[in-house]
């Protein structure tokens, strides 16, 4: 089965950047969408972004267009977040998951803080 895991959080000052990583065991090919989630603490996990593995057909959620931009590199089995601008409220465990029509798996996530 394959595996995902996040790398690249951490803390970062209010209007930082920081690079978010998901490493596949096995082809991203496999599933049709990857994506990333969020949870805050007190909140619900929410989605962010989503890319078709295929078509690399990116969606970011609206209130976080242009600072969050998602990609894919099938080749390196990657699914990456890019984030700039980064504020207080992008506090939150980040989740990588990956999507298919039998199953969606998820990474154990990687926490970013921002500090104001």
């Amino acid at each position: 089965q394959v595996q995902l895991v996040e790398s690249g959080g951490g803390t970062v000052q209010t209007g930082g950047s920081l690079r978010l990583s998901c490493a596949a065991s096995g082809s991203i090919l496999s599933f049709t969408v990857g994506a990333w989630y969020r949870q805050a603490p007190g909140k619900e996990r929410e989605r962010i972004a989503r890319i078709t593995t295929d078509g690399g057909i990116a969606t970011v959620a609206n209130d976080l267009k242009g600072r969050f931009t998602i990609s894919r590199d099938i080749i390196n089995k990657r699914i990456d977040l890019q984030m700039n601008a980064l504020e207080p409220e992008d506090t939150a465990v980040y989740y990588c998951s990956a999507i298919s029509r039998q199953a969606q798996i998820w990474g154990r996530g990687t926490q970013v803080t921002v500090t104001s």
